[in-house]
C-alpha cells in the first residue's frame, strides 16, 4: 500500500510540473505572460476590381522590377488586374483615354485589365524599385505588347 501511495504522490505532482515546464519552454516566456498581438497597418490600397480570373485554379505571381532613370515600359495591356507597390522612386503610368497617374514610394496602384498603357521613370537621377502582384489563369503571359 505504501508503494502505491508513493507512486501516486510522484505522478500527481510530476505530470503537472512537466506540463508547465513544457508550456514555459514552448511559449517563449513565463507561464501566464501574454504575447502582444501583431496587427497590420491599415491597407496601402483597397480597391474593388473587375476582370479577375474565374477558373478553378489561379496562378499568383509576385515580381520585382527596377526602372533606371528615364526608362519606360513597352506599350502593353494585361489580361487581369495588376497591383504595383512602389518601394522607391516615383512611377508614372499613362493609360489610353485617361490622365497620367504618378505614385511614389509607399503607395500602390492597380493597372486595369485590357487597357493600353506604358509606365515611366521620369526622374533623371533616381531609379524606381517596385513590387508587382498578379493573379491570372495558369501560364498566362504577364503582359501583351501592343503595336
Amino acid at each position: 500500500m505504501l508503494r502505491i501511495a508513493s507512486v501516486w504522490r510522484l505522478t500527481r505532482w510530476t505530470v503537472p510540473v512537466l506540463a508547465l515546464g513544457a508550456l514555459a519552454l514552448t511559449s517563449g516566456g513565463a507561464v501566464g505572460q501574454e504575447r502582444a498581438l501583431i496587427r497590420p497597418d491599415p491597407p496601402v490600397l483597397r480597391e474593388v476590381v473587375s476582370g479577375m480570373p474565374r477558373g478553378e485554379r489561379q496562378e499568383l505571381r509576385v515580381l520585382t522590377a527596377t526602372l533606371k532613370p528615364g526608362d519606360k515600359t513597352s506599350f502593353h495591356t494585361h489580361r487581369f488586374p495588376v497591383t504595383v507597390y512602389i518601394l522607391e522612386g516615383a512611377f508614372t503610368l499613362e493609360m489610353e483615354g485617361r490622365a497620367p497617374v504618378t505614385v511614389k514610394a509607399g503607395q500602390a496602384l492597380v493597372e486595369p485589365p485590357n487597357v493600353k498603357m506604358t509606365g515611366h521613370n521620369r526622374s533623371a537621377t533616381d531609379p524606381i524599385r517596385l513590387v508587382i502582384f498578379y493573379v491570372s489563369d495558369p501560364d498566362t503571359p504577364f503582359l501583351d505588347p501592343v503595336q
